[in-house]
């Protein structure tokens, strides 16, 4: 009889360790990877930034977590009053525009000041100097100039 007493106990602890396996998977997974940032990894720390700067975050689109690095508008430019218009990244000396994240987005404007967010892409690679502009997009030369990032070669 003891032997029976035994086989059931340890059947209880077997099946409430494998109907809890799922649980404490799902909360490892759903608990974001921790990551040390160092700041020799930042691709903005050789620009000269004026109105911006450089911020690491994490974002989980589809449970994934990915840690990255981006621009975004410095505290005094942000608390600004805008109004009538839009927020966009263009290069002046190429008339090329940029494209923001907006959350897991890209989009080439955004209205709020707390949106604009520029990651390392090939439009930040590839000019030397691209803006921050407040304004109509169809008319960037006459839109506001927020804020610059210049790399010098």
């Amino acid at each position: 009889m003891s032997s029976r007493i035994a086989f059931r106990a340890l059947t209880a602890i077997v099946a409430t360790a494998a109907l809890s396996v799922p649980f404490t998977q799902g909360a490892s997974a759903a608990t974001p990877a921790t990551h040390v940032v160092k700041a020799d990894e930042n691709p903005f720390r050789w620009m000269d930034l004026d109105g911006l700067r450089a911020e690491y975050r994490f974002m989980c689109p589809a449970g994934h977590c990915v840690g990255y690095w981006s621009l975004v508008l410095t505290d005094e430019v942000a608390k600004r009053s805008y109004k009538g218009g839009e927020f966009f990244a263009y290069a002046p000396a190429s008339g090329d525009f940029g494209f923001f994240l907006d959350t897991d987005i890209a989009t080439r404007t955004v209205k709020h000041a707390r949106q604009v967010r520029l990651v390392d892409s090939d439009f930040t690679r590839s000019h030397p100097r691209f803006e921050v502009r407040y304004g109509d997009p169809a008319q960037p030369k006459k839109a506001r100039v927020v804020a610059t990032a210049t790399t010098w070669m």
